[in-house]
């Protein structure tokens, strides 16, 4: 950023990659040249030789389109200390938490994270902190009142002698005893504050094992006659800081919105925009952070950072929302299920944040309210005054005149919200402003807010926000901003991917596809194109589930899609460069080669299995066949280290799940192949049989697949069912019959 007369809070550079360009471009001109050669040999045309020329075509554009997003590498420097200096009041910011079932998500877990909140460093009387509970449980409930009785210590503990981790189970399993160096008052402090929270942790996880932990009588009675799915909202106001102190620690709100079986709840989507409008109410601060139930607080100043980049003078009023990567506190070695996405978060969305920004990644998310409000950014100095007449803010944001009025406050960037009234005295209109029909007819996830349609909602979300011209930024201050859970074992990997192969299929299908706001709206091209990556997993699915069949139909009849001679050291430079290539960028930033082989494996089976689900599932969905569903991924609480001396660290586990049929038919199919092949079955061809290229492309999917070859020798957990095995061998059986009919016709 130049200086021109002002000193910026925050400071954005744009890196230098000049041998990873070159190497890109070569590996785009090798794919562009085994095209040439595709079409310069169209007289040996056949329908699978067409396909493969297909799908090798959208490879080439999705080469294209990760240059496109790698070649802008930025990284942001905040200074907190001009900030301090420059800003005489510090805005508040209201902090959300989304839980939605107390099994896959339990309670231990959403206590951390909202302790690591309540001890932020930052003034607490401008913090109010937001628990969604989609659960409807009181054994969340019930955590948080305890968790919050436990952080009037904690909190003081932290402050006092600054610690940086301030997640306790975080900070206890870091710092497994305290050092002979510290002092005395502290080694007995540090001892009294772990007993303290191992009591808490002991006594939640021994209520959270009780169906029914304890007589649901006073605050609990509400949830006695509280079903899942059928209940009536409920908000508590567990604390509040009555005198406005910094000293104290902030308001913390549980928040339970009203589900009913005959109205939608919209997933996640509609449980951000019920914490919008009743934080809108209780607090209306300009600054929204978002984080799941399992993202702790790793770096405390956080907040500050995040409010260098949206309070910048000169850049600042651009940014809509600054996104701080998603990082793993329990990432398993060398990352055996490819879930903790390093490489992506350095290459792809580093690249991302040199263009109009990054993508809204759901989670540990700074937004700015009037921009969730649906406001422009040539706005922000005047907000719509002349325009914010009632009805029409009745007619956009409800019809509780309490939440218009704070609305029309946050639109026009007033701070003449009444500070001195406390969220207890809004509990009435907030139930109001959570039941299940109050957004009929408004705005409410479709212009404004978080958007509905799709399971992936904070992309169409933050496409949403930057096809009005906003911009976002990335935040990585040192250490790094939040940690999270890791799915622990490959299926909660592949019900993860597969939700979100779905729910970015039906956003690139649908109106907040990147297409239509970059020709509709103010995305930038390149930015909007830089989404295509993100958008078109489903579709990269469906290509590379058609090309692994095209191989093994190739195998089976005895045709060949690739060159013979010299022509077939195009398609093997290109594979061999191309590996080689990331194998660099990985060991660079310094990963092992058995992170990249890992990384490797893992894009191959979930790209052909969970992706192609969801891309199937999504389908089906835009046709109005069925719906999609939101599965959750389960959050293990985690008290050790990332491996410790759990047996399944690591290990492949398997069931029923349809994304194990695809990945078990994918396999059988290509040992069939394979066999077919060896013994010699193939149906006799004149000069075009099948050859090199086709074995190493059948044999590198097969070496890919090995933990499912194994799966298939194995028995209990560690082996793939039998009734899994059953249908792949069906399937797989009609995939061949098909191929052998294709020859003797």
């Amino acid at each position: 950023m130049a200086n021109q007369g002002y000193v910026p809070l925050y400071e954005k550079f744009w890196l230098k990659r000049t041998i990873q360009r070159v190497v890109d471009t070569l590996i785009l001109l090798l794919l562009f040249l085994f095209l040439i050669y595709r079409v310069s040999s169209i007289n040996s045309f056949t329908f699978p030789w067409f396909l493969a020329f297909l799908c090798e075509s959208w490879f080439t554009f999705t080469w294209i389109v990760i240059l496109n997003t790698k070649w802008s590498p930025a990284v942001t420097k905040t200074h907190i200390d001009r900030l301090l200096q420059r800003v005489p009041e510090l805005p508040r910011v209201d902090l959300f938490v989304t839980t939605a079932d107390p099994i896959l998500e339990p309670p231990i877990i959403t206590m951390n994270t909202v302790l690591s909140l309540l001890a932020l460093d930052y003034p607490s009387n401008k913090l109010a902190c937001y628990v969604s509970d989609d659960g409807c449980s009181p054994h969340t409930y019930y955590a948080l009142v305890e968790a919050f009785k436990f952080a009037k210590h904690w909190v003081a503990f932290c402050n006092k002698h600054n610690i940086q981790v301030r997640a306790p189970f975080r900070y206890f399993s870091d710092v497994a005893i305290a050092k002979s160096g510290d002092s005395l008052e502290f080694k007995q402090e540090w001892l009294q504050m772990k007993d303290m929270y191992d009591n808490l942790g002991r006594k939640i996880e021994e209520v959270s094992r009780k169906p029914i932990p304890f007589q649901l009588g006073g605050d609990l009675a509400i949830f006695s006659d509280a079903e899942q799915r059928n209940h009536p909202s409920i908000v508590k106001v567990i604390s509040e800081n009555k005198g406005d102190l910094s000293n104290e620690l902030p308001h913390l709100i549980y928040i339970s919105r009203e589900k009913r079986p005959q109205y939608p709840h919209n997933y996640k989507a509609g449980a951000m925009n019920v914490l919008t409008r009743v934080s809108g109410l209780m607090s209306n601060a300009p600054f929204m952070l978002n984080v799941d139930c399992d993202m702790v607080v790793n770096n405390p100043k956080i907040v500050l950072h995040a409010m260098c980049i949206l309070m910048d003078s000169k850049y600042g009023k651009e940014v809509a929302f600054v996104q701080c990567f998603q990082q793993f506190y329990d990432g398993i070695k060398d990352d055996p299920f490819g879930n903790q996405w390093v490489s992506s978060f350095e290459y792809i969305i580093r690249g991302m944040a040199g263009l109009q920004g990054p993508f809204y990644g759901g989670t540990n998310t700074f937004h700015r309210r009037n921009a969730i409000y649906g406001l422009y950014p040539d706005e922000i100095e005047t907000g719509r005054e002349g325009i914010l007449a009632d009805d029409i803010l009745t007619q956009q944001f409800g019809s509780s005149n309490e939440f218009v009025k704070s609305a029309a406050c946050a639109l026009q960037g007033s701070r003449n919200y009444p500070e001195d009234i406390s969220p207890s005295n809004f509990i009435e209109e907030a139930i109001t402003v959570t039941n299940c029909a109050y957004e009929y007819g408004t705005y409410w996830g479709k212009e404004m807010g978080w958007l509905y349609g799709s399971i992936s909602e904070d992309v169409p979300t933050g496409l949403n926000i930057q096809k009005k011209g906003w911009r976002s930024e990335c935040c990585t201050p040192d250490p790094i901003a939040f940690t999270g859970c890791a799915p622990r074992g490959l299926l909660s990997t592949m019900v993860q991917q597969k939700r979100w192969g779905s729910g970015l299929t039906v956003v690139f299908f649908g109106k907040h596809s990147p297409i239509l706001g970059i020709l509709f709206g103010k995305i930038q091209f390149r930015a909007g194109l830089s989404y295509f990556w993100l958008t078109n997993w489903g579709l990269r699915g469906f290509f590379l589930v058609c090309y692994v069949a095209i191989l093994a139909y190739c195998m089976i009849t005895n045709i060949s899609i690739f060159p013979k001679g010299l022509g077939l050291w195009i398609p093997i430079t290109i594979f061999v460069i191309y590996n080689l290539h990331t194998l660099v960028e990985y060991l660079t930033i310094g990963l092992s080669v058995r992170h990249w082989w890992n990384n490797q494996r893992m894009c191959i089976m979930r790209t052909s299995t969970a992706w192609f689900i969801g891309f199937l599932s999504a389908m089906l969905k835009l046709s109005g066949i069925s719906d999609t569903v939101f599965e959750i991924t389960e959050k293990e609480p985690r008290t050790s280290n990332a491996d410790g001396d759990n047996a399944d660290s690591g290990r492949f586990t398997f069931d029923k799940s349809p994304v194990f049929v695809a990945g078990t038919t994918i396999l059988l199919v290509h040992l069939t192949a394979m066999f077919i092949k060896f013994c010699g079955l193939q149906a006799a061809q004149n000069g075009n049989g099948c050859g090199l290229g086709e074995f190493i492309c059948s044999t590198y999917l097969i070496v890919c697949y090995w933990p499912y070859l194994k799966g298939l020798f194995s028995r209990g957990k560690y082996g793939i069912p039998l009734s899994t095995i059953c249908k792949s061998t069906l399937f797989a059986l009609v995939f061949v019959h098909f191929c052998r009919s294709k020859v003797i016709n």
